[in-house]
């Protein structure tokens, strides 16, 4: 990870003793504008201190003397610092003045521990992270830090008191105070565990404040657009450009399963022949890494036929032309309107879409649908065949009800 790091020995002339005329010497160390000051335990005329070399003047035997130890605390400084950078670890100018002090975990915080694991998730950005991984991570401090502002008055807090308490109010902070749903927060908290680990691979805390914390999601049910919704979207005449690109768009990941992150990054060259001799989407998961092979299907090759040499994608290497995901979402409100479709229509319904109304509903056997998802394991794509099997349930209800034969009258007794 890129940071700064300095160490400035200076006098500190405001503590001069009446007595002695002498002021104490400090240091201050300085990481990426963060400051830390150990006193050195020497002390000197303000007149014998050489501001620019940070060193005592002259060549006496005291000056030799106060120059050697400062010259050693700058050396043991700078190993600290060393040391840590080598081992890849946190780095912060409390944390390397608590090791020079002897102490331990007792001085590092959770703030700088948490910056420090987002720098090094942004400087793997596009490599083992993507941009939305360092987002959410940027957005879990954000509302660690308010949440610290709110409850304790706090820039930052010391990581030797975390503990179960902490991360009951933190929940309950993001629920009742910033409205945040069930599941987003869990997610947060799993977010926040993970720094928690990484202060006690460290040893800077010896117990997990999340020990025995229920961290459990509730089951949301998948959203998706139905054979006759589908239609009813593909067919309808729109007049706008605009939502007619962002309807294509959508469709043509209703026909592939990709999400808007993966649809982002293609390019014609993950496009070509596969074994069978039909084109296929060849793509590495944006979010896990996994591969996810998709054969390209008439509707959304015909989709993509309508943008080859289009001049708003002349100009890249995109195969469709994106907008960002919110505007995305907007604009599918508008065509639900449009279209009478009674349902708020995300991008990411395009990816349930494929998964149900697309492929499991139409026979395509679940193994083949995790594995075009690029799910990592078979549990994940089951929830899309537990919506599939409720859908056939409730309509073959109708279909008995529909075929149950009426009651006979009985006769009557004449």
């Amino acid at each position: 990870m890129i940071h700064t790091f300095s160490l400035l020995f200076w006098l500190q002339t405001h503590k001069t003793s009446k007595k002695t005329g002498e002021a104490p010497i400090s240091v201050r160390i300085t990481v990426n504008g963060k400051r830390a000051e150990i006193t050195t335990g020497k002390k000197v005329l303000p007149d014998k201190w050489n501001v620019n070399s940070s060193r005592v003047k002259g060549n006496s035997e005291e000056a030799r003397m106060i120059n050697r130890h400062l010259d050693n605390i700058n050396l043991k400084l700078h190993r600290i610092h060393d040391k840590l950078e080598e081992t890849n670890q946190f780095i912060s100018a409390q944390s390397i003045k608590s090791i020079y002090m002897g102490k331990n975990s007792e001085q590092h915080s959770l703030v700088e521990l948490f910056k420090y694991h987002n720098e090094m998730i942004r400087a793997q950005v596009g490599k083992n992270y993507s941009a939305g991984t360092l987002e959410r991570y940027e957005t879990s401090l954000k509302h660690l830090r308010e949440f610290l502002k709110h409850k304790f008055h706090l820039d930052d807090y010391q990581l030797q008191d975390l503990n179960h308490s902490f991360i009951t109010e933190f929940e309950f902070y993001l629920k009742a105070v910033k409205g945040i749903g069930h599941n987003t927060t869990i997610k947060y908290l799993r977010l926040f565990k993970k720094i928690a680990l990484l202060a006690i691979k460290n040893e800077w805390i010896d117990r997990d404040p999340f020990a025995r914390y229920s961290m459990s999601l509730k089951e949301v049910k998948k959203e998706y657009l139905t054979k006759e919704e589908l239609s009813i979207l593909s067919s309808k005449e729109i007049e706008n450009e605009r939502l007619r690109h962002v309807r294509d768009i959508f469709l043509f990941c209703c026909y592939t399963g990709l999400s808007y992150a993966d649809v982002l990054k293609l390019t014609p060259e993950n496009i070509s022949m596969g074994m069978d001799g039909e084109k296929w989407i060849f793509v590495e998961r944006t979010k896990t890494g996994v591969s996810s092979n998709v054969p390209l299907l008439p509707l959304a090759e015909e989709i993509l036929n309508r943008y080859i040499k289009h001049p708003l994608i002349d100009n890249s290497n995109h195969i469709l032309p994106m907008i960002t995901n919110q505007k995305m979402n907007v604009y599918l409100k508008e065509l639900a309107d449009i279209c009478n479709i009674h349902k708020h229509i995300t991008f990411h319904m395009a990816r349930h879409t494929f998964a149900t109304t697309v492929t499991l509903s139409n026979g395509v056997p679940i193994e083949s649908v995790s594995s075009m998802l690029g799910h990592k394991n078979l549990r994940t794509t089951q929830i899309y065949a537990k919506v599939v099997q409720e859908k056939v349930s409730q309509d073959m209800k109708m279909l008995k009800d529909k075929l149950s034969p009426s009651m006979p009258e009985k006769a009557s007794n004449q």
